[in-house]
């Protein structure tokens, strides 16, 4: 990528306009029909196929992927106006003037999640092979692997909000089933219904935004939402754009929405690796930058996108700093990366592509990083406590140069990965200029230091894990009771993999800036990077990114990799406790929404207890007490009843006289 952040339009910023799929294009429905197929067919079999089902899986993530580079290759290779084209397989809400069809769209945006998803996933499905190999339930794992591998193509292949509901919903479910995999431990199903009960929160702003959607456009298509929404009161659009702001909060757990994904580490780290790099947490970038129009009509809207993305980047980066969970630590790094990738997509068409751009490489060097966790927990008796680790690199060699790869690129070091596409979303946030309607410099100054502070402290929080993981002194003891632990290394089928992933972090991101060719090739689908000017030139901004990075590491060298690391946690100041209780997110949910919501429920129990149950046992009572009335009557003396008689003659005679007088 060139040196300079400025690069023309292309096309004037305006995508191409979408054709009839040919070709393999029209095959696209197979990279979601196999990976569900293979689901379906390992959970109707069940134990049948517990021998064969990792495999069946794993070769269906594997033909999605082929399937996808084929239509890669036509699209790469096809003249102007074949770069975007949709494939309508039937129609699906026929509802008089409303109309949905379930249709693909197949263009560079989707194709570069298709290729992320089905690349980067297929070789997690290889390391969990080995990884789950000892798990009586492999075979259903896998099942909920490729169920997630076929909802989320689902979501980034659909041409309209509603087919990307149904993915997103179904990678709703598959993170449910999967982070709550090994249910039979509390907490797992607890961070299980955690994490689906707040992405249900997420899924009603999604739903509201397609209620706006239909009542200004009687659509759902992008095609339509694209071309309509410069059309209407900017206050409708604004809705729009705020309520899927929600849903991508909530999806990818950016501020305020974000607190389960700590707790979706109790999945296995294959799972974690999945979300994090390849689907479900990415899928809100994705919904915004596919909604990018209404976002340009929306400018209020678009500034809330790059405020959440800023405060996310740094709640994340804040939390990793404290926590001594290695995979928790990579969870808030996500937070934090994710919010990069929201800041460039709130600044508009001058960071929609190197947001898209640095969830791609992204994706590569996290799924690595997980994966290296979990090698390390393979070796270490599945911990995950940092304070018992240090000096793994000893040991476990292929692991500790991979994750080193990983470690590099996500800092952002030149030339790997990390560096071509942060550091692109740091110059585009000091070239930002609007806050909503105003414009002015102050704009790019506070978005872009904010962006800087971030890069510092991920230095930071990961050089601290990669230290106290990988160098020091060996503190190879369990946790509960301080036995002896002897790592190892990690067979080929899980370091294979990894090696594969460090390949990308290291060489992915410089590939595809040679030419510009990421931004370039996703042009057709979003337009071209519009030019914008920083505040400070693009060499101090790299120069003064690269000194807080070195400075970042090496205070994490000192303090963890010279330094002694204690196996019990220290005590720390203020910032330090509240970091480690994620800055108490859990507690302002609690206090805001669980009492309250605790309290609801116990008051509508009461009620229902004292006024609905009260009144029904009123009823038997009265009727109770009605038939006891009624059963003195019956005593079974024949003068009595004749008496009764007696009496209803009379009564009766009475009343008759009365209405004739």
């Amino acid at each position: 990528m060139t040196t300079s952040f400025a690069l023309h339009a292309m096309n004037d910023g305006l995508a191409e306009v979408i054709v009839p799929a040919t070709g393999a294009a029209s095959l696209a429905w197979l990279m979601i029909a196999i990976p569900l197929a293979s689901a379906m067919i390992l959970l109707l079999l069940g134990r049948s196929s517990d021998r064969w089902g990792h495999l069946l899986a794993t070769c269906a993530s594997w033909v999605s992927f082929i399937v996808g580079a084929v239509i890669v290759a036509q699209v790469l290779g096809a003249d102007g106006g074949a770069h975007r084209m949709a494939h309508t397989l039937f129609t699906w809400i026929p509802a008089g003037d409303f109309s949905v069809d379930f249709g693909l769209l197949v263009d560079p945006l989707s194709l570069t999640f298709v290729m992320l998803v089905t690349f980067v996933g297929s070789l997690i499905h290889v390391y969990a092979i080995a990884y789950m190999e000892h798990d009586k339930d492999r075979r259903r794992f896998f099942a909920y692997l490729n169920l997630f591998i076929a909802a989320m193509l689902t979501l980034v292949l659909a041409d309209s909000y509603a087919v990307l509901f149904v993915g997103w919903e179904g990678v709703g479910l598959a993170s449910y089933l999967l982070i709550g995999f090994w249910n039979h431990v509390p907490a797992n199903a607890r961070a299980a219904k955690k994490a689906f009960v707040m992405n249900r929160v997420g899924d009603m702003g999604m739903l509201a935004a397609m209620m706006v959607m239909v009542a200004n456009f009687s659509s759902v298509r992008f095609e339509d939402v694209t071309e309509g929404v410069a059309t209407i009161p900017v206050a409708q659009a604004t809705a729009i754009g705020i309520f899927l702001l929600v849903a991508a909060c909530g999806k990818s757990a950016q501020f305020p929405l974000q607190a389960w994904l700590g707790d979706a580490m109790a999945g296995p780290t294959p799972v974690s690796a999945l979300i994090h790099a390849a689907t479900m947490v990415t899928a809100g970038v994705y919904l915004v930058v596919r909604s990018g129009a209404v976002y340009v009509a929306a400018p209020a809207a678009a500034t809330a996108v790059a405020i959440i993305g800023a405060i996310t980047l740094l709640f994340g980066a804040i939390v990793g700093s404290a926590k001594d969970d290695m995979k928790k630590v990579l969870a808030a790094s996500t937070m934090s990366q994710i919010g990069y990738m929201m800041l460039g997509a709130g600044l508009g068409p001058i960071g929609w592509a190197f947001a898209i751009f640095h969830l791609f490489t992204h994706g590569f060097f996290k799924a690595l990083m997980f994966l290296g966790a979990g090698s390390v927990m393979h070796g270490m008796a599945d911990q995950v406590n940092m304070r018992r680790f240090g000096a793994l690199r000893t040991v476990m060699k292929i692991t500790w140069v991979t994750f080193m790869m990983g470690w590099l690129a996500i800092l952002g070091v030149p030339p790997f990965s990390g560096f071509w596409s942060k550091d692109k979303i740091i110059e585009a946030a000091f070239a930002a200029h609007t806050f909503g309607s105003i414009e002015a410099p102050w704009i790019g100054w506070v978005y872009g230091l904010v962006a800087l502070i971030g890069a510092g402290i991920t230095a930071f929080y990961m050089s601290r894990l990669f230290f106290m993981t990988f160098h020091g002194r060996p503190r190879w003891t369990t946790e509960a009771e301080g036995s002896p632990v002897h790592p190892h290394e990690s067979n080929a089928l899980m370091t294979v993999p990894m090696i594969i992933l460090a390949i990308g972090a290291i060489f992915i991101g410089g590939l595809m800036s040679i030419g510009d060719f990421f931004t370039n090739w996703l042009s057709p689908a979003i337009g071209g990077v519009h030019h914008g000017e920083p505040v400070m030139p693009v060499m101090a901004i790299q120069i003064l990114t690269l000194v807080l990075v070195i400075a970042g590491a090496f205070l994490a060298w000192r303090m963890y990799g010279a330094g002694e690391v204690p196996t019990g946690v220290p005590a720390g100041n203020a910032l330090t406790e509240a970091a480690r209780r994620d800055l108490y997110q859990d507690d302002v949910n609690a206090t805001l929404f669980v009492a309250p919501a605790a309290g609801l429920a116990k008051l509508a129990t009461g009620g229902d207890r004292k006024a609905i149950d009260g009144a029904v046992g009123l009823v038997a009572k009265g009727s109770a007490g009605v038939g006891r009335l009624i059963a003195i009557t019956q005593n079974g003396f024949v003068r009595a009843y004749a008496s009764y008689i007696l009496g209803g003659v009379v009564v009766a005679l009475a009343i008759v006289l009365g209405f004739r007088l």
